[in-house]
């Protein structure tokens, strides 16, 4: 549909398989599995189903900063899911999560596997099960889920909307575009206003808060989402700009960037992670690759 053309919504919605974009293949107004298709299930208690994208990337760098921790129960299988082939409507998958989204988690350590999906409450139920990355005061600890929370409202403008519409949409909609390019900016004014006055959005504590937003608004202002920083001025964002190069510099953020990464610079893709060797095989590769 033109700009120049007036879209007037008929009586009732139906749906258009082609309409959509990228992502018209894997969008679709009914839940449920598409077909049926075990998950793999490896050797350690918690069983990834994920792709890197700033939401599975969450995921990944937690479990990352436990095990840098010391937590050797905290390790993890870490399968892939590509969602442009459909893999998240399985019927396995579909079992785990009824809403076909990454990420989604098992916890086989437990006395029965506990499903866990949606991303913030991965974070949750990880940070309560090793009792790290979550404060304990109820100060602190209300002041992290905060951020966490407006995280998981916020995210959705800056993915779906602004991401949407800038980068995938198949024509580009004024009216759109400068909507959610607007409420971008105002979630990285929200954010550069909280980190002026905290380290971390938690407080002098990294949380996670911070390891739920960084994926998303650490990443757009490093750069790395939509092409995007230089349209909405990310490097204005003096505070954002500080928070998200310390994270960025954790080794555990970088191990987690890579789990599941299917795409960006070869070195960078760890398709799958079943051990922690896994990333040092990665890196000789890479180095026999540069001689």
């Amino acid at each position: 549909m033109s700009q120049d053309t007036v879209y007037t919504p008929p009586a009732v919605w139906t749906w258009d398989k082609e309409n959509g974009g990228e992502f018209a293949n894997i969008n679709r107004p009914i839940a449920g599995p598409t077909h049926d298709k075990a998950l793999p299930v490896g050797k350690h208690p918690f069983q990834l189903y994920s792709l890197a994208t700033p939401n599975g990337v969450k995921v990944t760098v937690m479990l990352e900063e436990l095990l840098a921790l010391g937590y050797r129960d905290a390790e993890y299988d870490a399968w892939l899911i590509r969602i442009g082939e459909g893999d998240q409507f399985g019927s396995g998958f579909v079992e785990i999560n009824p809403n076909s989204k990454i990420p989604a988690l098992v916890d086989h350590g437990a006395s029965e596997p506990i499903r866990v999906f949606e991303s913030g409450s991965i974070l949750l139920y990880l940070a309560e099960r090793f009792g790290e990355f979550l404060p304990g005061s109820l100060a602190g600890r209300t002041e992290t889920l905060n951020w966490l929370f407006w995280q998981m409202g916020s995210a959705p403008f800056l993915g779906g909307g602004f991401g949407h519409f800038y980068a995938y949409a198949p024509e580009k909609i004024e009216y759109a575009i400068d909507r959610y390019a607007m409420e971008a900016k105002r979630q990285l004014d929200v954010l550069d206003r909280r980190l002026a006055e905290a380290r971390y959005l938690g407080g002098d504590e990294y949380s996670i808060a911070d390891i739920a937003n960084w994926p998303w608004y650490g990443q757009l202002a490093l750069g790395r989402l939509y092409d995007a920083g230089e349209f909405l001025q990310v490097h204005t964002y003096e505070h954002v700009q500080r928070w998200a190069r310390e994270i960025d510099a954790r080794p555990a953020v970088k191990r987690g960037r890579m789990v599941n990464r299917t795409f960006g610079e070869p070195e960078m893709q760890l398709h799958e992670r079943h051990d922690a060797s896994d990333f040092e095989h990665k890196t000789q590769d890479k180095c026999e690759a540069s001689v």
